[in-house]
This record gives C-alpha cells, structure tokens and sequence, in this order.
C-alpha cells in the first residue's frame, strides 16, 4: 500500500523535530521519520548560544528548556599552565539581546521536549523505527522506500526534509558529495557524575592545552552532571576506550576530586558541506547537510538555525505564500553560514583549545582572552558577532 505525506522530515533527532514543529505550528502537515526504534541519549551537543533563542521562544520550548538546564552565564577558559582564567560573561550584551545566557542541556533532553511539544498537533506525526532505505525523487515529490517492524512500506511525500544527522541516508541514497576534511584527532565524550564546582569551575569551562585541553560544562540543574570532553588519537582502538578515560581523568579531573562515569562515546570530527542544500523537492538541514567539530557549540546551534528558517519558508510554499525559489535561498543563505562564519569559527575555536602553540602565539592567545574578559564593550561586540550564524526570515 502506498501512503501520501505532505512532507516528510527523515530524522527524529533536534534538527528534525525543530523542522517538524515550525511547520506543524504554521498548519502544515509533517510526518518525521527515524530509523532508531527510540529517540538517542549519546552525549552529544549540550550548549544553545544565544543567537538561537528567540527561535526556540518562537516555537514556545524555551521555559520548558530553561526549567531542565544549567542557566550559564558565558565561557570560562581556562589557561592550564598557568591557572589563569579568563570568565566571558554575557552580561556585556544584556542592553542588547532579549536572552543574556545559556541554557546548557543534553541534547536528548532538548529532543524529549520538542517531542512533548509537537504530540500537541493533530497534524504531526513521528514514527520511530522507520528507516528510509529508497528514493525516488520528480517533478511533484518524492517516493519513499521505508522499512519498518511491520515490512517495507512506500511512501510518496510532497517534500522531503533531509535531518538525519552526519551519516545521513537521504544525503547518501541521493549520491550527494560530502565535500571537506576530516580531523586527526577523536573526540571523547563523557558524562560524569562529580562536584567540579568545588575544583572553582563554572557552568561551562573551555581548558586550553595540547594535552589536557577540555570542555567542561554542566549539562542539566543538577549540579553533579558534567560533560567533560577530550580528544585524543583517531587510532586508538575504541574497545580500550573506558580504561583509557579513567587513565586519562587521574590527572585531568581538577584537584583529583572523586567522579562516577556515567556515560561516554568517542566520534570523529569533520568539516564537510554538501554543494547544495536543496535539490529539487528534497531539502537538507543539519548535520545532513553540513558538519563541523562541536567546539563552541555551532554544529547545533547550526542546525537551529537552519530548521527556524526552513519551517517557515518551506510551510509558506505548501500554502501557495511563497514561490519555492524561496527554498533555494534557503539552501544558498545558510550554506554561506556554514562556509563564511561556522566552519572557520569552529576551527578557529578547535585549534585556540587543543593546539600545541609556540609560546610567541600562546601569549598573544592570552592577551586576546584577557581583552575580552576585561574590556567589557570589546566583549560586546564579539558577543554581538556571534548574530552572524542567523538568517533573519526569508520571506520579506
């Protein structure tokens, strides 16, 4: 049997659900689809910078966000030869900016609310447990080929929305490039169970070190929930892997405080863009169409920004508002994103943590940082750039 859809969203993760909910709000019909037979909790993305806040306003999540996660109030790095910290705060933007903080909350947790929020509509649907594995795109839509619990099942949808993460099947079932580099180093992921605030360390602590480089942030209210994380060689094998991270955490836990590991993954990172999101009736957001290593937080907050911008131009064409040449600027606004502000940054971010710098540019990496913690206007204006990563509504 043959199921119509008028859009179809592959991929149950935040991407995916945020896409879902713009447009089930804005009265279009959406159904999502993921492969996995539940929502994940791997120890993924946990910060939502500001820039994205008035979007998770608009769709109405973020008092439900806000009550779950650590409220930060900025980046505290860390110089790990020294000592020396160096705390960014936001205040320098509350004149400014309607949201000065940060909610840091594990990314499944961000799922489960967009989840409560879209069984809300009558004209949403997400089916877990169905994996597209064919397409056939034309002219009018897009015929799905979906194997579920109960067999395959044909699908034909309006549009298809590509979300489904960095290993995305509609990416690679469309014979896409995926075109950019790949790290040398793995990232380490981990969820512990510790009380760094008694070690001095704020809600979010970026370490700066060849070695002992880290993120350190608080991922919920719960003050003993911490992601911490670290790279190391790509080559190591993964099955030795929890042994290596309690070797590693005997001397990279501030003051050797007691910890319970809770929780950990390894992932490799890349920089790599798709040349277009959009072809034809099949549109890509997310990691399906653009990743980047999660130092600083812009891979989701990335793909925020996509599913705001997306929802409203892709239900606005449904509607016969809007022209679908629409959706192509959808495509090229938010992949000059990607290329111009979230890949370098990122990088830029990436290399300031774990690079191993000569001492000429370690001083001049500091003097940066002790500009921006003591200048408050310079902060500001950083902070400010940081509005680069959204693309204001597509349809003035």
């Amino acid at each position: 049997m043959v199921e119509r859809r008028s859009i179809v969203v592959a991929g149950g993760g935040p991407t995916g659900l945020a896409v879902a909910l713009g447009l089930a709000q804005r009265g279009a019909e959406v159904t999502v689809l993921d492969r996995d037979p539940e929502p994940s909790t791997a120890p993924r993305a946990l910060a939502y910078l500001h820039p994205v806040l008035p979007g998770f306003a608009a769709l109405g999540v973020l008092d439900d966000i806000k009550a779950e996660a650590a409220i930060g109030d900025g980046i505290n790095f860390i110089d790990h030869a020294s000592g020396e910290s160096f705390h960014m705060t936001l205040d320098a933007i509350e004149n400014d900016f309607p949201f000065a903080f940060v909610p840091q909350l594990g990314q499944h947790r961000v799922s489960a609310i967009l989840l409560r929020h879209l069984a809300a509509f009558d004209n949403a649907q997400v089916l877990y447990g169905h994996e597209v594995v064919g397409i056939r795109p034309d002219d009018d839509g897009v015929t799905l080929t979906v194997n579920t619990a109960e067999g395959e099942q044909v699908i034909v949808a309006d549009w298809l929305v590509g979300a489904d993460g960095a290993a995305s099947a509609v990416r690679k079932l469309m014979d896409l490039s995926f075109d950019g580099m790949t790290w040398p180093e793995k990232f380490v992921s981990t969820n512990i169970r510790a009380d760094l605030h008694a070690a001095g360390l704020k809600k979010s602590n970026w370490r700066i070190d060849p070695v002992y480089g880290a993120v350190i942030a608080r991922y919920s209210s719960d003050e003993h929930l911490w992601r911490f994380t670290f790279k190391e060689d790509a080559e190591l094998p993964d099955e030795a892997l929890e042994e290596r991270i309690h070797a590693h955490f005997e001397t990279a836990i501030p003051d050797n405080l007691p910890y319970e590991l809770v929780q950990f993954a390894p992932y490799r990172m890349h920089q790599r863009a798709t040349s277009s999101f959009r072809f034809g009736r099949v549109l890509l957001a997310g990691d399906a169409a653009h990743v980047t290593n999660p130092i600083g937080g812009l891979g989701l907050t990335g793909g925020f920004c996509d599913a705001f911008v997306l929802s409203e131009a892709l239900a606005a064409v449904v509607h016969g508002e809007a022209e679908d040449a629409v959706l192509d600027r959808y495509s090229d606004e938010r992949r000059r994103v990607y290329l111009e502000y979230v890949s370098p940054t990122a990088s830029m971010t990436k290399g300031l943590l774990f690079d191993d710098h000569p001492a000429e540019v370690k001083q001049q990496i500091l003097g940066h940082l002790r500009h921006l913690r003591d200048d408050r206007e310079f902060r500001r204006q950083d902070l400010l750039s940081m509005q680069a990563m959204v693309t204001p509504s597509l349809l003035g």
